[in-house]
């Protein structure tokens, strides 16, 4: 019982030194965070096809005509896509070099074939259609890349959400603090408000939507059976910010 006493004694004599501080004038440095999520509606694809042959002229033909009959059935499946070529590139194919033997001249590497491919980006935000233009694609072009995030629009709309939450949060924190100083919270004065975050503060996105990537591969030859359409699962993405007030108590 006489612990218990001096234990209260001294809690009080704390409360009451803590309750004698002043907080006139002081000025609390509160940072704050907020974010909103939304789901992807833009993606972006990365389709290509190659060929190799021993005659380079042969697997380039093959390669452009692939390419121009596929840009033509995603053009036709989404009208709405920005179509742009991402890469085109030809190499020489060397069978595995023999170990050479000290003393005798390396001999000139002869290529045996030609390796030969060209890549498509596609853009776009018609999501519902995608697995049919995807699908329509892979009769003659390999699907190496597919992500999905928010398109620029979307984006935009979302800032004035991001921003909202973000100062709501930073009131909810300034009231905290009031509270906890034993004022109130309309005593506090908010001097400056940096959406920089003074450089420890910046703003960052998560994106939880999907990507698939595959290896590319030789595209099916001409005239192939349709292709089952795909599934994909967009996804959404996390856009957040966090800002820092400078708030001073009268």
């Amino acid at each position: 019982m006489k612990y218990l006493v001096m234990a209260a004694l001294a809690a009080s004599v704390f409360s009451a030194n803590a309750q004698s501080l002043s907080t006139t004038g002081t000025l609390a440095v509160v940072p704050a965070f907020g974010e909103v999520k939304h789901v992807n509606d833009q993606v972006t694809v990365t389709l290509s096809v190659e060929e190799v042959d021993k005659d380079k002229a042969a697997a380039a033909s093959r390669v452009n005509t692939k390419m121009k009959q596929g840009l033509e059935i995603v053009k036709k499946a989404d009208p709405q896509a920005i179509l742009k070529t991402q890469a085109y590139y030809t190499y020489a194919v060397y069978p595995d070099e023999p170990t050479q033997v000290q003393g005798q001249p390396r001999k000139a590497r002869v290529p045996t074939a030609w390796r030969v491919g060209q890549s498509l980006q596609v853009v776009t935000t018609n999501l519902d259609s995608l697995p049919k233009t995807v699908a329509a694609a892979q009769v003659l072009l390999s699907l190496n890349n597919l992500y999905f995030y928010l398109s620029p629009e979307t984006t935009r709309k979302l800032d004035d959400e991001r921003i909202a939450a973000t100062y709501l949060n930073l009131n909810e924190r300034i009231t905290s603090i009031a509270k906890a100083m034993g004022r109130r919270a309309g005593d506090a004065v908010l001097d400056t408000v940096d959406f920089e975050g003074s450089g420890n503060y910046s703003n960052r996105v998560e994106v939880t939507g999907s990507r698939v990537m595959a290896m590319a591969a030789p595209a099916a030859p001409p005239g192939p059976a349709a292709v089952a359409e795909p599934s994909f699962e967009p996804g959404e993405t996390t856009l957040s910010m966090r800002l820092v007030g400078k708030v001073r108590f009268k």
